[in-house]
């Protein structure tokens, strides 16, 4: 326990240190507010309306591009000569041959027409007709009808070369030899000759329904068969032998028709 005498002196000076530090709040200022701590603030705008640029038009697809290729030269149409007329000896022979309806007669006719038509000229003067012929026993030309024709310029010449024919031997039998006839204007064929050598044989029978009849009476009866001749190197047609071209044209002729095995 402190002296009574020295109480009042510790009151008076902690009343003074209680008066002086009331003094000294009121006179310093304040302390100042803690600082705030930085915000950030962000601030969300739309972007800009970007206009779409237009789209450029498709280019169209580009063909390629060829070299120019070199043109070829034009060929030249294809052409055949007309073959020689037939001369007077085989006119001659051909007046004196009697069988399958005078066939050399009607070869050497169409041969006559085919050499007075001129050349054969591929795409211009080209194509077929095929004529009804009827000669005079004279030789003269009686009449004639064209059946068809695959050229109205090849029925025009055949028609003019029939009419300007010179004049013919009398036909071989002495009567009105009557005939068909196909002219072919082609630039890499003339025909055909034909071959003698088996005229004089006799022709195959032809077939005949032995029960065609008309039903009244006894049917017919059958005729015999007909024994054809197999010996063909006593029937010549003529002194004149075959010769190599024509043996060597009908073989031709018979590969062309055959040959895709009809």
């Amino acid at each position: 326990m402190l002296p009574v005498r020295i109480r009042p002196i510790f009151a008076v000076a902690l009343s003074l240190g209680v008066h002086a530090g009331l003094l000294l709040w009121a006179v310093q200022p304040p302390s100042p507010p803690p600082p705030e701590p930085d915000l950030v603030r962000v601030t969300l705008t739309l972007p800009p309306e970007v206009k779409e640029k237009p789209a450029p038009p498709k280019a169209k697809p580009s063909k390629p591009v060829r070299a120019p290729e070199a043109t070829p030269p034009a060929r030249p149409p294809a052409t055949l000569a007309a073959p020689p007329a037939p001369t007077a000896e085989e006119w001659q022979l051909a007046a004196t041959y009697t069988l399958k309806n005078s066939k050399r007669y009607r070869y050497n006719w169409g041969q006559q027409v085919r050499s007075m038509m001129g050349t054969a000229i591929e795409g211009e003067r080209q194509g077929m007709v095929r004529v009804r012929v009827e000669i005079a026993p004279a030789g003269t030309l009686a009449k004639v009808d064209v059946l068809w024709s695959t050229s109205e310029l090849v029925e025009k010449l055949a028609l003019q070369a029939i009419r300007a024919m010179p004049p013919l031997p009398p036909t071989p039998t002495g009567e009105p030899l009557i005939f068909e006839k196909t002219i072919s204007l082609q630039p890499f064929e003339t025909g055909w000759p034909p071959s003698y050598r088996y005229d004089c044989l006799p022709d195959p029978p032809q077939f005949k329904n032995p029960f065609g009849w008309n039903g009244a009476g006894a049917p017919p009866p059958a005729p015999p068969p007909t024994r054809r001749e197999e010996r063909a190197e006593d029937c010549h047609p003529s002194d004149v032998d075959a010769s190599w071209e024509e043996e060597e044209s009908e073989l031709q002729r018979q590969i062309e028709r055959n040959r895709w095995g009809r």
